[in-house]
């Protein structure tokens, strides 16, 4: 049995000349919520429509729990719930009748199915409002109630707070938190704004030009932009030392022989380059770095950032 529910292997998808997904590895933990980041064109789409059987890859696998996607869709995507662009709901119906065609045409069996949905989005139930008639963020709680219908135990969410207000976004953001929180639900979510998905994700993956560089927890890709003071020695090792003797220190992180980095500023930095020489190192740098979220961002993707 696999430790992760979605994991994909040298994913790729082209068009022509044009790779849209380049061998994508990603790994979706269970029961957690994995933020796909990315501008807008990165492949984040492409990647989610491969994930759902909606477009063929090129080369490469697609496992979901365990299991190869492309043998096994009639067993694994009735578990799946996802939300891809915008479903095509009729105007002129309510919410309600909306969802019960789309019950009807998918064998939904259970009679509170709707209703359970549209409480869990915050939707009335039997409501007389025309789907028309609703705002941007009401349309997009149905969306989701659509999503969680069948009750799935993943969602698959294609950028579900684009478009809507700083009201709609804090609700769907609690909402999605809580289908992961409260009922269990492991939740791959895109989306190109940075400071959603760090308030939503446990796991984050970058995608640029449709290259993974970066998959790790949110935590681990925080540390990495935290402000932190860089040294550049001669020994790693032996600056390790130095700092746990010396100064009771072990909020360091050890990137290669040459490079680390400390994470805590209270400790003055003359104090420990002093140290550091008087036991036979060679300090070639120590800097304070103030790097924020986003500036990491733009500096991995080469590029602009992300919104």
């Amino acid at each position: 049995m696999s430790k992760y529910v979605i994991e994909t292997k040298k994913l790729t998808k082209q068009y022509g000349t044009q790779k849209s997904v380049a061998d994508l590895n990603i790994h979706v933990r269970q029961g957690r919520i994995y933020g796909l980041l990315g501008r807008n064109g990165a492949g984040k789409t492409t990647t989610m429509k491969m994930l759902l059987g909606l477009t063929q890859p090129t080369s490469g696998e697609v496992t979901i729990w365990g299991k190869p996607l492309r043998t096994n869709e009639k067993k694994l995507l009735p578990r799946i719930g996802s939300l891809i662009e915008s479903p095509g709901f009729y105007p002129n119906l309510t919410a309600t009748e909306n969802l019960r065609i789309f019950a009807t045409l998918r064998g939904v069996p259970n009679r509170n199915a709707i209703k359970n949905a549209l409480d869990l989005v915050g939707l009335p139930y039997k409501d007389k409002k025309l789907f028309s008639q609703y705002s941007l963020g009401m349309k997009q709680r149905l969306a989701i109630a659509l999503a969680i219908m069948h009750d799935p135990e993943l969602l698959i969410l294609d950028e579900p707070i684009n478009g809507l207000d700083p009201i709609g976004i804090a609700e769907v953001r609690s909402f999605i938190r809580g289908l992961c929180t409260e009922r269990g639900k492991t939740i791959l979510i895109s989306s190109h704004i940075l400071s959603e998905i760090a308030l939503l994700a446990d796991d984050i993956g970058i995608i640029d030009h449709g290259a993974l560089l970066e998959e790790e927890s949110l935590a681990e890709l925080e540390a990495k932009s935290s402000r932190h003071i860089r040294f550049t020695v001669s020994s790693t090792t032996q600056a390790a030392r130095i700092l746990e003797r010396n100064f009771h220190e072990t909020q360091f992180t050890v990137q290669d022989d040459c490079k680390m980095r400390l994470h805590n500023l209270d400790i003055s930095v003359g104090e420990i380059i002093t140290a550091f020489v008087e036991n036979g190192l060679t300090v070639s740098e120590a800097y304070v770095c103030e790097e924020s979220l986003e500036d990491y961002f733009k500096r991995i993707t080469g590029g602009e950032g992300i919104a």
